[in-house]
């Protein structure tokens, strides 16, 4: 993907630092351009990312003096005097050498190009950071995740360059793979789908070791911020959120800016218009509506005061002349898709969602329909999935009320679904399940099998959900076609009318 990105920079580069001049820096460009690598010792890392308040920009934002902490808490240096508290025993702790550092560099949101910008051209920044960290816990475990061929290729030839201890990990492109839970299991083999229960990464991560996970960019924040200083990094960005961040604009524009610049100011420099309204913080995001866009400031005070989201950093204007319900409905469909389907808030909630936006597009249905749906499981899935999805949805609900209104009276606004919106390229292997209406009797089998992709109107007849088949279902929809007694069920391959794709 990264070879297609326009990058740029508003302000001065940091991150983005040489990408005028070259494709990709190597260790010597990359030297050249940043400088030696400094390697503060704990106290000194931790105490600069709190004077600049350094936060994931992975998404959920989390400071990462405190991630360091929490691993550091939990690892013992042979040469330090420690001092345990009653009851503590100290075989309670790994040794520092135990501990990794895990670069989370999946980036399954079809709407991101980032990461892999920084990986493909500014892979010895990253690592720098990922050293850094390492250093600073006493350890040499490194691992980067990735799911980009591209990436992987970069990062493997940085790390040779450098001839350091550290290994890359491909991770399946889902759009739940980049979280952590998710990363953990991949590295230690596991199916790579998120665990279902909160376990910290700094308790037991990689190989049941204390474990640091931050994203891609937060590590490659902490190398410019120990080469600058705290002060020096506080130069750009605002007094309460300093410093710089990438976003992706659109799926195919990367830029640099200082936090806090106006939203409407990163859309001009990217020559993209507002549209009907903008997607921030990408498919786990929200939507904001142009008078909201006007006001909205890219920092997490800035966007909170306009009822929106930085995130990941992906900003996805919605273009005019498509049906901002059907765009919506669309989106949907391919999140209920990419579920890990381990709990029933995706299982049963999320296709409940995408039938409810299916009403509301042909005028069956009401708004409070799609509310009630998106109200089921909120907080009890097994993980930020089925919320985040619900969260995108209630949203658009607000932003796109006047289009609402017209699909609940008229049955549709008039105009097509051209699918602006970004989803993965299309592999030719998904399967969505269908109906040969020449031979269905109205048996009702199938939706006994497979409730969470086919219900029964009130003729007893089954209306499908028209979604991709996710992967944890294959079996189950297999079972119901060959069950199938009037042999009318069948798994197609056909694209579902409106589900125009791009990368």
């Amino acid at each position: 993907m990264s070879g297609a990105v326009t990058v740029s920079n508003i302000g001065g580069a940091r991150l983005t630092l040489g990408f005028d001049r070259f494709d990709r820096l190597d260790l010597e460009r990359h030297k050249a351009v940043h400088g030696r690598l400094i390697t503060p010792a704990l106290p000194e890392l931790v105490e600069m990312a709190e004077r600049v308040d350094l936060r994931g920009r992975g998404g959920a934002g989390f400071p990462f003096a405190r991630k360091l902490m929490a691993v550091a808490a939990r690892i013992r240096h042979p040469s330090s005097d420690e001092v345990l508290l009653p009851g503590e025993r100290a075989d309670r702790r790994r040794p520092a050498a135990d501990a990794v550092v895990v670069v989370n560099g999946a980036e399954g949101e079809p709407g991101s190009a980032k990461d892999k910008v920084l990986l493909t051209r500014a892979p010895h920044l990253v690592l720098d950071g990922a050293s850094i960290a390492a250093s600073a816990l006493g350890t040499q475990r490194i691992v980067v995740a990735v799911e980009d061929d591209e990436a992987a290729r970069s990062v493997r030839a940085a790390i040779v360059e450098r001839r350091m201890p550290a290994r890359v990990v491909r991770l399946t492109e889902r759009f739940i793979s980049g979280q952590a839970g998710a990363v953990i299991r991949a590295i230690n083999g596991e199916q790579p789908i998120p665990p279902g229960q909160k376990v910290r990464a700094s308790d037991s991560g990689v190989d049941d070791c204390p474990t640091l996970l931050s994203n891609t960019e937060t590590f490659a924040q902490v190398a410019v911020l120990a080469s600058l200083g705290p002060d020096l990094y506080a130069f750009s960005g605002t007094d309460d959120e300093p410093g710089t961040t990438l976003l992706t604009i659109g799926g195919t524009h990367v830029v640099e800016a200082p936090i806090g610049i106006p939203l409407q100011a990163v859309l001009k420099e990217c020559d993209t218009p507002v549209g009907q309204g903008v997607l921030v913080g990408g498919y786990h995001g929200m939507w904001l509506d142009p008078a909201a866009v006007s006001r909205a400031t890219l920092s997490r005070k800035g966007m909170k005061a306009v009822d929106g989201t930085v995130g990941a950093g992906i900003i996805l204007p919605l273009t005019e002349g498509t049906c901002p319900l059907g765009e919506v409905t669309r989106i949907a469909s391919y999140l209920a898709a990419q579920s890990a389907g381990q709990c029933g808030p995706c299982r049963l909630g999320l296709p409940d969602v995408v039938r409810t936006l299916n009403a509301l597009c042909d005028g069956s249905g009401t708004v409070n329909d799609v509310r009630r749906a998106c109200g089921i499981g909120r907080g009890r899935g097994a993980c930020s999935h089925p919320d985040g999805t619900a969260k995108f949805v209630l949203s658009a609900l607000e932003a796109f009320a006047e289009d609402i209104h017209v699909h609940r009276y008229g049955g549709t606004c008039g105009q097509p679904v051209f699918g602006v919106l970004p989803l993965p390229v299309p592999t030719g292997s998904e399967g969505r399940v269908a109906i040969d209406w020449s031979r269905c009797d109205g048996h009702g089998l199938c939706a006994y099998l497979v409730p969470e992709l086919i219900q029964l109107d009130r003729y007893g007849f089954p209306v499908v959900l028209g979604s991709d088949i996710p992967v944890w279902m294959e079996r189950d929809v297999q079972k119901a076609v060959a069950m199938c007694p009037a042999l009318a069920l069948r798994v197609t391959t056909d694209p579902p009318k409106g589900a125009a794709r791009r990368s």
